[in-house]
C-alpha cells in the first residue's frame, strides 16, 4: 500500500499527484515550480480560479485541480509549514496538509497517490522529522479506508529517500 521511490514526481503515473505549493497557488520554486512547468498553463488558471474564489490556499489545507499535461488525473496543491524552529505549530500543520490532501483524495475516489517530501526544501522543515510524520499520517489514513489503493513517497533526493527507506523498513 505504501511504495518508495526516487525520483521526479512530474512522471508518476497515478490518479494524483499531491503539490508542496505555496499560499498564493501561483507556482514557485521547487517541486511547486517543476509542476507547474511540467503540466503546462491550465493548472495555473485553475489554481487563479481557486484563488478568486477562496484567496489561495491555507496552510495545512488542501485543493485540488486536474493535471494539465501530466500523467497524473489530478494535482493535490497542499501548503506546508514553514520551519521555525518548531515554535509555530509546524508539526500539526504539517500532519494537516497531509490528512487534508488525503481527505480530498478520497472525496475525489482518488486511489492512487504521490508526494514529494512536503516542506523540506526552501521551507526547512527537518527531513526526518519530516517523513515521521508523513509516514505516521498516511500509515493511519490507510488503515482507516480501504478506497485508496496505492501511496507513493516521491523522494527527488537521496537524503531523503534513504529517511524514507530506514523509517519505513522499521
Amino acid at each position: 500500500m505504501i511504495e518508495l521511490i526516487q525520483g521526479d514526481i512530474t512522471t508518476m503515473k497515478v490518479d494524483a499527484i499531491v503539490n508542496a505549493a505555496n499560499s498564493s497557488l501561483l507556482g514557485g520554486g521547487g517541486v511547486d515550480g517543476a509542476i507547474h512547468r511540467a503540466g503546462g498553463k491550465s493548472i495555473l488558471e485553475e489554481c487563479q480560479r481557486i484563488r478568486n474564489k477562496q484567496g489561495g490556499c491555507k496552510v495545512g489545507d488542501a485543493v485540488i485541480t486536474t493535471g494539465g499535461q501530466l500523467p497524473a488525473k489530478f494535482i493535490i496543491h497542499t501548503v506546508g509549514p514553514a520551519w521555525n524552529n518548531g515554535k509555530s505549530n509546524e508539526e500539526n500543520l504539517l500532519s494537516s496538509s497531509y490528512y487534508n490532501s488525503l481527505k480530498l483524495a478520497l472525496e475525489n475516489q482518488i486511489q492512487t497517490i504521490a508526494f514529494p517530501n512536503i516542506s523540506t526544501g526552501i521551507y526547512h522543515f527537518p527531513k526526518n522529522k519530516a517523513a515521521q510524520i508523513a509516514i505516521k499520517v498516511v500509515s493511519s489514513f490507510l488503515h482507516a479506508t480501504d478506497k485508496i489503493k496505492k501511496v507513493i513517497f516521491v523522494c527527488y533526493d537521496a537524503e531523503n529517500y534513504n529517511i524514507y527507506n530506514k523509517l519505513l523498513k522499521k
